[in-house]
């Protein structure tokens, strides 16, 4: 049974006056992979941002395991960040790269090889620890960023466009990876992209986001099959809509005929959103 973890209660941002995230409630349930979908200044990284500690809601409140962490630094909170800009030391091998973190934690030396060398393993790198970083491909680069920050053992991974420097093959590749080593270790991640490709194919679940504010939560299936309204319908998927008056439960009218739908509850003669997969 999924446990709750991370909770947002009426986050709101603001910048320079303008409103980016608009008094925001989600929550986030421990093990499962999460993405925040929407267009470019929808609030999707701003939402990432909190929830790592980089930025303070001007209002609203963050909780992880029910305790409010507002002023908890990003170094103190139990979760690491994974950037599109893998930010790799260009003057360490891959290892030393993945143990950075662990040194200045002071962790004793025997315990460092021993999570370096776990962590290599789940992400494919084994055998690569003595190269540089200029000496990988930008997937090995990205695996290399994953090692780093999952080898503290956050309880959460937070993602921010992380595939988005990769060439389409690589970026498929990468998906089924990812999906891989979230499902091996059992940890939440928080995925932010603007592809709903991508968002479809690697989540659990799938939060739609538009203006700051939060359009639609559920299910890849459910996202497609049941948009909540024409923004998720016309952002996700392929779709044509029209106009349409509901006659009964799961049959709609429109250019004069009436069609078998998948709605229901609606008003008798509602006029309504039609919205036509190409499938």
């Amino acid at each position: 049974m999924s446990k709750e973890l991370i909770r947002l209660v009426n986050c709101r941002m603001d910048f320079d006056g303008e409103t980016v995230l608009d008094s925001i409630n989600i929550y986030f349930n421990n093990s499962e992979f999460l993405t925040l979908l929407g267009p470019s200044g929808c609030g999707k990284t701003t939402t990432l941002r909190i929830i790592g500690g980089f930025l303070q809601p001007t209002s609203g409140d963050v909780l992880f395991d029910g305790v409010r962490i507002n002023d908890v630094p990003p170094h103190k909170r139990r979760v690491n960040t994974v950037f599109q800009k893998y930010a790799l030391f260009p003057h360490l091998n891959v290892f030393e790269n993945v143990a950075f973190g662990l040194r200045i934690a002071k962790v004793p030396q025997k315990e460092i090889e021993q999570r370096v060398t776990e962590m290599l393993e789940i992400v494919s790198l084994k055998g690569f620890e003595k190269r540089k970083p200029d000496q990988h491909s930008g997937g090995q680069q990205q695996r290399v960023a994953i090692a780093r920050a999952l080898v503290n053992r956050p309880e959460v991974l937070l993602l921010d466009e992380p595939l988005g420097a990769l060439d389409l093959r690589l970026r498929k590749d990468m998906q089924n990876e990812l999906k891989r080593i979230q499902q091996q270790l059992g940890i939440t991640f928080i995925y932010v992209t603007h592809d709903q490709e991508e968002a479809l194919a690697m989540s659990d679940t799938v939060v739609v986001m538009d203006k700051g504010r939060i359009q639609q939560i559920g299910t890849p299936e459910d996202i497609y099959n049941e948009p909540k309204n024409a923004f998720v319908a016309d952002f996700i998927g392929e779709s044509n809509i029209l106009d349409g008056i509901m006659r009964a439960d799961y049959v709609v009218e429109f250019f004069g005929r009436k069609f078998r739908c998948l709605d229901h509850g609606f008003a008798p003669d509602e006029p309504v959103d039609v919205v036509i997969r190409p499938e």
